[in-house]
């Protein structure tokens, strides 16, 4: 009796015309299915296994499943495979592996229809994908405009409460949409708790991943790849619930600008002074926080915090979606509202922690019971009460850090480790650069130096220090740093020189 995936070999050999209209004809009947289907009659027919590997996404397709990753190496390295064939098949590879006793010549016609079938597919799916990338375009404004219900409607319905947003830039962006396109596979039928939508806004790439709270990392490690191979740069922001789908995507963009080619991808959690705030004590350090940020709405506090990680007002606008004029104009009501200066290197670090500062429930309540007891005692002091109020608003500056906050052995350790060893001309130019905000000409012309002498010293203070200092909230916390280990005026002036504009080492 014949089992389950034989050729049915006819009495004229081994391979006969009637074997290969058979074997074409459930090949066919399969691909009109889907592409797994398709994989999956293949490996049959074989009576082996079967792969559609991708460079990027790894197995598409495998029949049976255990077998993905024997196909995504011998696609990667035919010749360590000599018993597999593999042919290229819709922007991927096929690989199939025969059982001994299958015929050669069997094997060949069912790689060769199999590799035609998903061309054929792929092809088809190519005529269609424009018109699916202007749809999902089209989802994705939607959920920035603040349409989550219409949204998840579109998506068939599905319980999806998060989004996990991911923006990528670069010279090769297009390129990079076909491929993640193609690696992803998005659809809008809900599949394993979670909608793909990708699409190009304003020049970049665009991914956002909706699901139901859960991000299993499939899609970030695909970004990833994508990204190292077409040399794209990526911010990351999530999950975050859908509502706030603008806030993700403002955050996504403000990540992007610390990213680096050896660090392409970057969350948004992982910037904004995050070595620095927990070793603060916490008490005080929320205390103060929650006094210096109460004029300020949620609305203006996000886009300080997007300003601060950005570096820049037309960054900080692009990653907003305003315009440079607008973000300028929202900025300085925010400094009229906190009374500050907010062109202060020292200001802007302080705020940054004040923006990045934990609110655990305990120092809510705690604030909350002290709060209490103010009131009363206040009802009870009459009309001083009033003064009372104004005099401890007024001690919760952005100037000040709280008394002691920054004199904790563990801060000191931190900032010592940060920034000691630097020479004394590296250690002045480098203060005198964050001071201007990054800014090498004004730096340069308040040293008395090039602009290549200092740049050239900023680039030994990175290597020095091991940092990027490309990025915005890793110069706040340097020039934090900078502050506590203060042992001297550390001012131009003071810059070791020897004649002219050459300078001796320490």
């Amino acid at each position: 009796m014949m089992g389950t995936g034989t050729t049915g070999h006819g009495p004229n050999g081994p391979w006969d015309a009637r074997d290969g209209r058979d074997t074409t004809g459930r090949l066919l009947r399969a691909a009109t299915g889907s592409g797994a289907r398709l994989i999956a009659e293949a490996a049959t027919l074989v009576q082996g296994w079967a792969v559609l590997a991708d460079p990027i996404a790894g197995a598409v397709y495998s029949a049976p499943a255990a077998a993905a990753a024997d196909g995504v190496h011998a696609a990667a390295a035919p010749h360590d495979h000599p018993y597999s064939v593999q042919l290229p098949a819709a922007g991927a590879v096929l690989v199939l592996a025969p059982a001994p006793a299958t015929p050669a010549e069997h094997t060949g016609h069912v790689a060769a229809t199999t590799a035609a079938l998903l061309e054929v597919r792929g092809q088809r799916a190519a005529e269609l994908r424009g018109e699916q990338m202007r749809l999902h375009t089209t989802l994705l404004r939607l959920l920035l405009a603040g349409h989550a219900d219409a949204v998840v409607d579109a998506l068939g319905g599905g319980a999806y409460t998060h989004v996990t947003v991911y923006r990528l830039t670069g010279e090769d962006t297009p390129a990079a949409h076909q491929v993640l396109w193609r690696a992803v596979r998005p659809t809008l039928t809900p599949h394993a708790d979670a909608c793909t939508l990708l699409g190009r806004l304003d020049g970049e790439l665009v991914v956002a991943e909706v699901h139901r709270g859960s991000d299993d990392g499939r899609i970030l490690r695909l970004v990833s790849r994508v990204c190292e191979r077409h040399g794209l740069l990526a911010g990351m922001a999530g999950p975050l619930p859908l509502a706030e789908m603008s806030t993700a995507y403002c955050d996504a963009a403000a990540a992007r600008h610390s990213a680096t080619p050896a660090h392409r991808i970057v969350p948004a959690d992982a910037i904004g002074a995050p070595r620095l705030a927990p070793l603060l004590p916490a008490a005080p350090y929320a205390r103060w926080a929650a006094a210096v940020l109460r004029p300020l709405d949620p609305a203006q506090q996000h886009l300080l915090l997007v300003w601060l990680r950005t570096g820049s007002k037309p960054s900080a606008a692009e990653a907003l979606g305003l315009s440079a004029g607008t973000v300028r104009a929202r900025i300085r009501e925010a400094a009229r509202l906190l009374d500050a200066d907010l062109e202060d290197a020292t200001v802007r670090a302080h705020l940054l922690l004040a923006l990045r500062a934990p609110v655990p429930a305990d120092s809510e309540a705690a604030a909350d019971s002290d709060a209490a007891a103010a009131a009363d005692s206040d009802a009870a002091a009459g009309s001083g009460s009033d003064e009372a109020a104004l005099r401890n608003a007024g001690e919760a500056r952005l100037e000040a850090l709280p008394g002691g906050i920054l004199d904790t052995g563990a801060v000191r350790a931190w900032a010592s480790g940060l920034v000691d060893g630097l020479e004394p001309r590296l250690r002045i130019a480098l203060i005198c650069w964050l001071r201007h905000h990054a800014r090498t000409a004004p730096a340069a012309t308040e040293l008395h130096v090039h602009r290549t002498t200092l740049t050239t010293w900023l680039h030994q203070c990175a290597d020095h220090l091991a940092q990027n200092l490309a990025d915005a909230t890793v110069r706040a916390e340097i020039h934090l740093a900078l502050r506590i280990t203060r042992c001297g005026r550390d001012a131009p002036a003071d810059l070791p020189r020897r004649g002219g504009r050459t300078y001796r080492r320490a």
